[in-house]
C-alpha cells in the first residue's frame, strides 16, 4: 500500500507540475510532505498527513505578524511558524515591508534636513 500511495504521488507530480498546481502554504509543499511522510512512516502515517494537510492548506488563512516574525492561522486554527510558510506567501511582503522601510528612511532624512 505505501508504494501505491508513493506512485501516486509520483503520477500527480508528471501530471501536474509545480508550475500548474494550486500554491501550497507551507514550505513543504502539501504533497513533497506526504510523500515523505508514507517513505518514512508507511500508508498509514502518509495517509493520516494527507488528511491533515487538505484540513489545513485551504482558504481561510490570516497572515500577522509576532513577536516571532510572521505566523499565519488557517482555516482550522491552527498556527504556522515563517520557517514553515511558502516563501511564494512571504515574497510579496517582504518587499513591501522593505519600500515602506525605505520611504520612512526617506521622511526621516528629509525632516532631519528641514531642521537644520
Amino acid at each position: 500500500m505505501k508504494w501505491a500511495l508513493l506512485i501516486l504521488i509520483k503520477l500527480y507530480w508528471m501530471v501536474f507540475p509545480e508550475k500548474k498546481r494550486r500554491s501550497c502554504l507551507f514550505k513543504e509543499t502539501c504533497s513533497q510532505y506526504v510523500y515523505r511522510q508514507t517513505n518514512e512512516g508507511g500508508f498509514l502515517k502518509g495517509t493520516k498527513a494527507l488528511l491533515q494537510r487538505l484540513k489545513k492548506c485551504r482558504k481561510g488563512y490570516q497572515l500577522y505578524t509576532s513577536l516571532n516574525g510572521f505566523e499565519m492561522e488557517l482555516a482550522d486554527g491552527s498556527i504556522i511558524k515563517e520557517h514553515e510558510i511558502a516563501p511564494k506567501l512571504l515574497e510579496p511582503i517582504y518587499i513591501q515591508a522593505q519600500e515602506v522601510s525605505g520611504f520612512d528612511k526617506h521622511i526621516n532624512n528629509t525632516l532631519q534636513l528641514s531642521e537644520d
